[in-house]
């Protein structure tokens, strides 16, 4: 069975993070973290840009 990247229902705001730690077997909160982390220290607007478009790239979860 192929495994394919969906957005999470485990969701705070669109379920990417989680559904990206869900593909990848990682903690929820600590890809959260991460990816806070990396928005900050990128200057902030790359990551909220890079979300959006996850958010509606990624299929939803069924």
């Amino acid at each position: 069975m192929s495994k394919r990247m969906r957005r999470s229902s485990d969701k705070m705001i669109a379920g990417v993070c989680a559904g990206i730690a869900e593909y990848f077997g990682l903690d929820v909160s600590l890809v959260r973290i991460l990816y806070v982390l990396i928005s900050i220290f990128s200057a902030g607007f790359p990551g909220i840009l890079v979300y959006l478009i996850l958010w509606f790239i990624l299929p939803d979860s069924y």
